[in-house]
């Protein structure tokens, strides 16, 4: 990029954006709602079961004018838009948490909080992970904690993270879903066990949505 992208970009006036689309929110406390998806492109996480691997490299998405991807949001009914990833927090997402808000839309943000807290968000569901701890603060901002469980010890870490989030924030234990069918079954005993926590199912992959 030259250097008058770069200063774009720094001003959240681009954003390498890898995908846009109008659909329901497959996960956690919002699931079944309508939205429109902004996916950013560039991890500094790299989950080893991530299903979006084609988001981590943000130099494939050449970055797009911010104005542009606000008015494509605003064409569909629902005024709401899930900011997602890649990691969203690597950019600044002032400008874009502006422009939406001045036309009433709310914004919802998926993190892992590996970064500072950017833009405005209505709802922030953090998703922590092992290799990038969440910034600690970002505990106290999240709305929604989701943690992926793969494994045994994925429970332990979900505990972990729930000790520091607010009071009311709420708690989803997700099956990595290339484990679901093994995965599955601890998860249901354990919220049983612990009903403080609730499942989060990725409906949409079900559904066969974006």
């Amino acid at each position: 990029m030259d250097k008058t992208s770069d200063i774009l970009l720094a001003e959240g006036k681009l954003l390498p954006v890898m995908e846009e689309f109008y659909t329901l929110q497959g996960e956690g406390y919002n699931t079944g709602q309508a939205a429109y998806f902004i996916r950013i492109g560039g991890c500094d996480v790299g989950c080893s079961w991530c299903d979006i691997r084609e988001s981590w490299n943000a130099q494939l998405y050449p970055p797009v004018e911010t104005d542009g991807v606000i008015s494509r949001a605003l064409e569909f009914p629902a005024k709401a838009v899930v900011i997602t990833g890649g990691e969203p927090l690597n950019y600044n997402l002032d400008y874009l948490s502006q422009g939406l808000k001045q036309h009433g839309v709310k914004i919802f943000i998926e993190t892992s909080g590996s970064q500072p807290l950017r833009g405005t968000p209505d709802w922030i569901c953090l998703s922590p992970k092992k290799s990038s701890p969440p910034l600690k603060e970002i505990f106290l901002k999240a709305d929604e904690l989701k943690v992926i469980i793969q494994d045994e010890t994925d429970l332990c870490w979900a505990e972990e993270n729930m000790e520091k989030v607010k009071a009311g924030c709420q708690l989803y234990l997700q099956p990595e879903w290339s484990r679901r069918n093994t995965i599955l079954p601890r998860i249901i005993s354990y919220i049983k066990e612990h009903p403080r926590w609730k499942i989060s199912l990725q409906s949409h992959k079900y559904m066969r949505i974006p």
